[in-house]
């Protein structure tokens, strides 16, 4: 189901590039945008994962560079049942994470340093474990596909004040109104496509992810100090790349310009409240996470020891 809403996806959104493209300008403008298009789509499906990294500066790290984080997302990735994904960092005092990757085969997840430094063990396992979820609903391919895309056909209305609308219409009336048209309605309708693959996406993977982790009020700690941190600390990376914005775990972006149309998450209170009722149910149940492994390495984040679920 995911391949055929990715496939719908491109197809939607090479439309929208297309109409970008006449536009600014007319039916010539409408060829060369589908070829950028197809190539587009082709180099997304493939490359979109280090696009978006690179994006963020991330960098990969391992045993020896990050053994904790390292070893954390070893063990939690063995609970889920996934090939140990590639692990990233960003250095970035805002603390968040993503994952991306066109199949659980070519994953990666990416943090920030600032993660690492605020979040407690059980939250920083709770913040791993909804990226593993992503990677494991197969969403992190449709997510970094629009993330790509969405940000070029933003980049390419942009282009369209310096060339003034349409250049085969000679009205200079109609051609202000196109290019004004351009410029507000294709961000709005990437975003619209983003809206509408995010918000159940998200409450998913806080379920799954708190699941593995074994630990819901974990997770829903890390939520809320996520969202206080995200309003009071600028995320520049994701500023200057707003499309990318759904691929975090919660919202990067200030809000402060008009690149927060690109917020498609719900609403941090009601992701906390399902996973309270989660935890509520699993304590009733006597739900227990799936363990593959004795032993959760404690970080630099907070050694402490083992808790319950490690």
């Amino acid at each position: 189901m995911n391949y055929l809403r990715t496939a719908m996806l491109l197809a939607g959104l090479t439309a929208l590039f297309m109409g970008v493209g006449y536009l600014i300008g007319g039916q010539g403008g409408a060829m060369i945008a589908f070829f950028v298009a197809a190539a587009m789509n082709f180099i997304s499906y493939w490359n979109a994962d280090r696009l978006v990294l690179s994006m963020h500066g991330a960098q990969e790290v391992d045993a020896a560079s990050a053994p904790d984080l390292v070893a954390m997302v070893r063990e939690l990735a063995g609970r889920a049942g996934l090939p140990i994904p590639r692990v990233y960092l960003m250095d970035n005092p805002q603390p968040n994470a993503f994952a991306t990757g066109r199949n659980p085969q070519h994953a990666a997840v990416a943090v920030t340093t600032g993660l690492l430094q605020r979040m407690s063990r059980e939250e920083l396992a709770g913040v791993l474990a909804h990226e593993l979820a992503h990677i494991r609903n197969h969403d992190t391919l449709i997510m970094t596909i629009t993330a790509t895309i969405a940000g070029a056909i933003s980049m390419l209305a942009q282009f369209g004040m310096f060339f003034g609308g349409n250049r085969d219409n000679n009205n200079g009336g109609t051609g202000l109104l196109g290019t004004l048209a351009m410029v507000i309605l294709a961000p709005i309708a990437a975003m619209l496509v983003q809206m509408a693959i995010s918000r159940t996406r998200e409450y998913a993977a806080d379920d799954m992810g708190a699941r593995i982790a074994g630990r819901p009020e974990g997770l829903a700690s890390a939520l809320a100090k996520l969202d206080a941190a995200a309003h009071a600390i600028p995320n520049d990376d994701a500023e200057r790349n707003p499309a990318t914005a759904h691929l975090f775990i919660v919202n990067p972006l200030s809000g402060q310009r008009m690149d927060n149309l690109f917020s498609t998450h719900p609403a941090t209170e009601n992701r906390i409240a399902a996973l309270q009722q989660l935890a509520s149910e699993m304590n009733k149940g006597g739900i227990t996470a799936p363990r593959t492994a004795r032993h959760v390495p404690a970080g630099p984040w907070n050694r402490r020891p083992a808790g319950p679920w490690g």
